[in-house]
């Protein structure tokens, strides 16, 4: 607010970085004064001072507050929309020349970031710091995960090899994917992020499916894959009729039942 009285932050806290920067009469856009006369006028060195640090830069005297801003992008890393230069105490605006407001040699400027620069550099660090943490937990995950698919795969290779399996296995896999599938949905991410958790749980979810699938087939492994047997009741009949697996209709008797006692001489 252009004329208000704002209080300067404290510079002398024993944390002051100064930085000497001269600046070169050609090297600034020609400031917008009317009495320059196309001179760029004597140089002075100001300090601007900003959080902890201390800039020392030699400047023309007949600059502009604008034009100390664009200087100040380069060593502060602030856009000058996010600059605000304060002068005894009141803040300046672009188009006010430093000698006329009584800027003059060895003089100290403050600068401040605008406050909803401050706050949108914030919310930034927050959503990266909250990415940053969702990264590591979704990295957590896929590790558990990682293992957890080594021993289905064991499982997959005994099953198609006809090994017989207890099906208690297939119960505590399935209830350990769950328990990661369980922790990824409760993860909150944003952009990459985000995109990895998506990637973990489509992996996990498959594997679930996979379990699922292989089970039946588990317990009836007579009926999986290339070494399914065929199970009939029908007797098989051999060539050679004997030790055959016939069911015969009927068996003959060897002997013949009466009831006429055998007489002897």
């Amino acid at each position: 607010m252009n004329g208000s009285t704002l209080e300067p932050p404290a510079a002398e806290t024993g944390c002051v970085e100064v930085v000497d920067r001269e600046i070169k009469p050609g090297g600034l856009p020609a400031p917008k004064c009317d009495d320059r006369a196309g001179s760029a006028g004597p140089m002075i060195k100001i300090k601007v001072l900003h959080d902890c640090s201390q800039h020392e830069l030699t400047v023309p005297a007949q600059s502009t507050f604008g034009e100390l801003k664009g200087v100040l992008t380069q060593e502060t890393g602030l856009e000058p929309q996010d600059q605000r230069l304060l002068f005894r105490g009141k803040e300046k605006e672009d188009d006010e020349c430093l000698h006329r407001v009584g800027v003059k040699d060895m003089s100290k400027v403050v600068l401040l970031e605008n406050p909803v620069s401050r706050e949108r550099k914030l919310e930034k660090m927050t959503r990266d710091e909250e990415n940053a943490k969702a990264c590591e937990a979704i990295a957590s995950v896929k590790a558990e995960v990682d293992k957890l698919v080594e021993k289905v795969n064991t499982l997959v290779s005994d099953v198609r090899g006809g090994k017989e399996v207890a099906d208690q296995e297939f119960v505590v896999l399935t209830e350990l994917l769950m328990r990661q599938l369980l922790k990824l949905d409760s993860i909150v991410a944003e952009g990459d992020a985000k995109m990895q958790r998506k990637n973990e749980v489509r992996r996990a979810q498959q594997y679930v499916e996979m379990l699922d699938s292989l089970k039946p087939k588990n317990s009836n492994p007579f009926g999986y894959g290339s070494n399914a047997v065929s199970i009939t009741t029908k007797w098989e009949t051999f060539d050679s009729g004997e030790g055959g697996l016939n069911s015969p209709a009927s068996v003959p008797s060897s002997s013949k039942i009466t009831d006429d006692w055998e007489k002897f001489d």
